[in-house]
């Protein structure tokens, strides 16, 4: 069977809040990670999903590239996003039960990635459950070990942009390929484990109205199981 935690980067948007209400309506537990800047300019969306059960994580303040900061920049790009969540949540009138982080760009820090990694251990981030993950490169690369979320597959939608030649069909093709990180394709791994990104980018809904809708319904037309986050 097709298993798959699925995980939502770049909130809030103004499409927060419709993706928030298909996943409800297919029932489908999410993580949300939320870019600090476009959660202040669209908080009520932000709020939304909270108030609907959505796990909210850190994905930084102003979503720049880790190894071009210093570690103290570091540090004040991931706290003053905390202070807006723990606020988020405290608005939201819900317990903020899980703190996961995800790097923007996936890019981990550079030469602070081990001082990062202690940094989350000490201050009480949360590991979302990944033992069950069966791919080479997720132990090879140390994912296994990070606190941090990264993913086993990213579909790229965020790619369809004016003048970049990338449409909708060509996202949809490459789940169809042979993924080098899996050895196979998303679609026909039967007995995969996926942390799987798709983001909620109104630019991408300008050009393919609801988009999400696309890339969900075709993992469920496939046979996907959306798993509840677990943590570690």
């Amino acid at each position: 069977m097709k298993h798959a935690v699925l995980t939502i980067d770049d909130i809030a948007s103004i499409n927060t809040r419709p993706f928030v209400d298909y996943l409800l309506k297919k029932k489908i537990p999410a993580i949300m990670f939320a870019w600090g800047q476009r959660v202040e300019e669209n908080y009520e969306n932000a709020l939304y999903a909270v108030k609907n059960g959505i796990i909210v994580g850190n994905h930084s303040y102003s979503h720049p590239f880790f190894s071009k900061l210093t570690m103290e920049e570091a540090i004040f790009e991931i706290e003053k996003n905390e202070e807006i969540l723990d606020k988020l949540y405290q608005d939201a009138g819900v317990q903020r039960t899980y703190r996961p982080f995800r790097f923007p760009y996936g890019d981990k820090g550079g030469e602070n990635k081990d001082a990062l990694q202690k940094y989350f251990r000490e201050k009480g981030f949360h590991k979302v459950k990944d033992d069950q993950i069966p791919y080479a490169f997720w132990k090879k690369e140390g994912l296994d070990k990070d606190i941090d979320t990264f993913w086993t597959y990213d579909f790229g939608e965020y790619m369809i942009r004016p003048g970049s030649g990338v449409t909708m069909e060509d996202i949809l093709n490459r789940t169809k390929q042979e993924d080098p990180d899996l050895g196979k394709s998303l679609l026909s791994d039967e007995n995969g484990r996926h942390l799987l990104i798709i983001h909620a980018h109104d630019e991408t809904e300008e050009l393919v109205p609801e988009y999400y809708k696309t890339l969900i319904d075709l993992l469920l037309d496939h046979g996907f199981i959306f798993d509840k986050p677990e943590f570690f």
